[in-house]
């Protein structure tokens, strides 16, 4: 144990358990202390003084008649919208890996990194070029493209449940096809031959070899959506508040903008604990599946089917998604910010000035964007963050990645690998 302590990895280990135990540890505990602890102005109605032991809050979110508005409607809408996004990114993930993994589809490559694209761009972008085509009378200012074209579109497809399943299974498909795919890039083409030389149908090839050696990595991308759908607030809160659509992240962050400190501190706890539970579940059913292993000494044959007449079609398909995940909320959102009235593609109707524009009647600005100090300043903020931040991550992920693997010290190794992926769990608001 001694000679273990003095090694440079569970020194680098025991510091960086320290920091994250600073960073991570001692945040989470204050905020989840907020959940029982009477809140500064809140005396009178948790019966104590500040500072005190209560279980006012649990109460407020769990069982008062406010409950079902605060938590139990958020958490079915939430629950819902998870197991949609789920389904749909399965769906479209999956069959693009295969598409991608095993074909001789066109443009494999070139699809390959341009299906990974959706994930790059922020969640809301969606939201926001869904709201610049689908926007109806529900909600006051400028018309949808839709509307301005006649067209009224309902309140189920402009807002709510549909529109944000939609738009998140989009955003995280490619959780499915890089983890999907990946293992079936690895998977040995000569075990369905042998199963199929030995007589077995397709159906039980798929079911009882390819599906059992590609549950793990198809189960870890369920867990990731998941997990990301719980948090997620910009797609539900653009898109949501027009028909009053909540989930536990705007129910979080309505909570949190009203002062309402130990019922946010509630929401955030169950949010975590529910991205726990979920992990655990992971873990138990990767281990399970994790049973079904390969043993052998030669290499792999990855064979690619040939699709025939399909090929075509294939190819299509993969244009389809990455037109409606890329190519069409892009160009939506481009053609907004140099239209003077929505939907009218004529000469007249198209200008610059929202970009380089000068004495512009417009509430946010008053000049063209690029003429706008605010946003080099904004532009200069979020790159130094992002920089610091990904440098710093880097860092710390290949300091704690090391020390996991060679530290002598197992429960610091475990310690640190459970700890640093908690931030995951917790809400991006709280």
């Amino acid at each position: 144990m001694r000679i273990a302590v003095r090694e440079p990895t569970t020194i680098i280990g025991i510091l960086a358990a320290l920091l994250f135990l600073y960073l991570i540890i001692v945040p989470i505990v204050s905020m989840l202390s907020d959940a029982v602890l009477v809140q500064f102005g809140e005396e009178r109605r948790a019966g104590g003084p500040a500072g005190t032991f209560t279980s006012y809050y649990l109460a407020r979110a769990f069982t008062s008649p406010v409950a079902s508005d605060l938590f139990w409607t958020p958490l079915l809408n939430t629950l819902s919208v998870a197991l949609g996004s789920i389904v749909l990114s399965v769906l479209i993930g999956g069959s693009l890996a295969w598409l991608l993994s095993r074909t001789d589809m066109f443009a494999r490559r070139w699809f390959a990194t341009a299906l990974i694209v959706p994930y790059m761009l922020p969640a809301w972008t969606f939201a926001l070029a869904w709201t610049t085509l689908f926007k109806n009378r529900t909600t006051g200012g400028q018309l949808g493209w839709f509307e301005a074209m006649g067209l009224t579109p309902p309140d189920w497809l402009a807002y709510g449940q549909f529109p944000i399943t939609i738009i998140l299974s989009l955003h995280y498909a490619p959780f499915v096809i890089l983890l999907f795919g990946n293992a079936l890039r690895r998977f040995d083409s000569q075990l369905e031959d042998s199963a199929r030389i030995l007589g077995a149908k397709p159906s039980t090839v798929a079911m009882k070899i390819v599906l059992p050696l590609m549950l793990p990595s198809l189960l870890s991308a369920i867990i990731l959506i998941f997990a990301k759908c719980l948090g997620e607030f910009g797609v539900a809160y653009v898109l949501g508040l027009p028909v009053k659509f909540d989930v536990l992240a705007t129910s979080l962050y309505r909570n949190i903008s009203s002062r309402h400190v130990g019922v946010a501190a509630v929401l955030a706890g169950s949010i975590m604990l529910i991205g726990i539970i979920s992990l655990m579940v992971d873990a138990k059913l990767v281990k399970e599946a994790r049973r079904f292993v390969t043993i052998g000494g030669k290499g792999s044959m990855n064979r690619k089917a040939q699709l025939g007449i399909f090929r075509m079609p294939a190819s299509a398909f993969a244009a389809l998604v990455f037109a409606l995940s890329v190519g069409l909320p892009i160009l939506t959102l481009a053609l907004s910010t140099v239209m003077k009235a929505p939907a009218q593609f004529t000469p007249e109707n198209f200008t610059l000035d929202y970009w380089i524009g000068t004495d512009l009647h417009t509430v946010a600005l008053q000049t063209g964007i690029l003429l706008s100090p605010d946003l080099w300043n904004a532009a200069w903020n979020s790159l130094s963050i992002v920089g610091v931040a990904s440098i710093t991550s880097g860092i710390l992920g290949l300091l704690v990645g090391y020390v996991v693997v060679r530290t002598p010290i197992r429960p610091l190794g475990v310690f640190l690998r459970q700890v640093t992926f908690l931030p995951y769990l917790v809400p991006g608001i709280a």
